[in-house]
């Protein structure tokens, strides 16, 4: 069987060998790291050096609180956040939508950029708002101007919590008061995550383990594969990823083919780990099947909503024309990929629209 290209990393990407390993080591001599006897000591005390080598490896001084995964850093951080108004970007999660209920929202300009005017215009009428505004989009890359808006939050006395499940571990961290991430969108393990704080004042306790601030048993095995996988990168001097850098000149090629054979991209010049891509008059799942046989794993949006039938929040709040957005798809690489998959994905796609217009025809 010939190996399958996967192109699906914003969903979730493979883990890492270090990550593995460290969890097989941790399975173990597994013991409770609230238990009073020596292996729970022992197990307290993995725990304790596993926050210190994640927080190093992301230049984190502030505080961490291990969570489930990015779902629940983000349900701690909108339910328990300190503030009063909530405002959250038009285009974030659905997880943070959901947990936002019916907070304030902030509108985006056409390339997915929130838009500051806007944004400016409802701080002065919040009282001390907690913000909720992504770093890195899910489904198209567009990148937001963290320090810029934490300027704007701060200025009226409020709090900014930035989503960065899909640009932690690619990118440097922003600057933000609270960040959640999620460990196997680099690597790491799934049902592990973090929320970052700034210090412990900005959020009201609750009791349990993590310094009081989430309940449940500390995964220690996923704590250690989540530190392995940030310590088996390596960075750029600006914080990107190295294999991410090394993959430009493939994925700049990428944009040039599939531009000339007729592909329109979607909001350009964000993240290049995520890219959103239509093929006028082919519908994105009749896209995915043709990708799928021929061997190649990319997806329609967000896999936390590609299985059902609504569009995508997120196309509809940049106003794509509703012919684009029903011919899209998100493309998205990781660790693992090569130039010579984003090359086969190219030589696919350019297939795949040729073959569409000669049935047109």
């Amino acid at each position: 069987m010939a190996e399958r290209i996967y192109l699906d990393h914003a969903a979730t990407t493979p883990m890492r060998p270090q990550a593995i390993a460290a969890m097989e080591d941790a399975m173990r001599g597994f013991a409770n790291p609230s238990s009073p006897h020596a292996e729970g000591r022992a197990a307290r005390a993995a725990l304790e050096d596993a926050r210190l080598r994640i927080k190093a490896a992301l230049g984190w001084d502030g505080e961490l609180i291990f969570t489930s995964g990015a779902s629940e850093a983000i349900a701690i951080a909108l339910r328990r956040g300190k503030g009063g108004d909530r405002l959250v970007g038009a285009i974030e999660h659905d997880s943070v939508l959901r947990m936002a209920g019916d907070a304030r929202r902030i509108p985006v300009l056409p390339g997915g950029q929130i838009d500051r005017e806007l944004l400016c215009a409802l701080l002065t009428r919040s009282d001390a708002p907690l913000v909720a505004v992504q770093h890195v989009n899910s489904e198209l890359g567009a990148i937001q101007p963290v320090a810029d808006i934490a300027a704007d939050v701060r200025t009226k006395g409020g709090l900014l919590f930035s989503d960065c499940s899909q640009s932690a571990g690619k990118h440097a961290l922003p600057d933000a008061d609270m960040i959640a991430l999620s460990a196997h969108k680099f690597g790491g393990p799934p049902g592990i995550g973090a929320l970052l704080v700034r210090e412990f004042s900005v959020l009201e306790a609750s009791g349990g383990q993590e310094f009081g601030y989430r309940g449940g048993t500390e995964n220690l095995p996923g704590a250690l594969g989540m530190a392995a996988a940030l310590e088996a990168r390596e960075v750029d001097e600006d914080g990107t990823a190295t294999w991410l850098s090394a993959l430009r000149p493939a994925l700049l090629d990428l944009q040039m083919k599939l531009a000339d054979a007729g592909g329109v991209q979607i909001a350009p010049g964000g993240s290049r780990a995520i890219c959103n891509w239509a093929m006028p008059g082919v519908k994105s799942a009749t896209q995915l099947i043709r990708f799928d046989i021929t061997g190649i794993a990319v997806s329609a949006g967000s896999a936390c909503s590609s299985g059902t039938l609504k569009s995508s929040h997120v196309l509809r709040a940049i106003r794509t024309p509703g012919d684009l957005a029903d011919c899209a798809i998100r493309v998205s690489v990781g660790w693992n990929t090569t130039p010579e998959h984003i090359a086969a994905f190219a030589e696919a796609w350019t297939r795949i629209a040729q073959d569409a217009r000669s049935r047109a025809a």
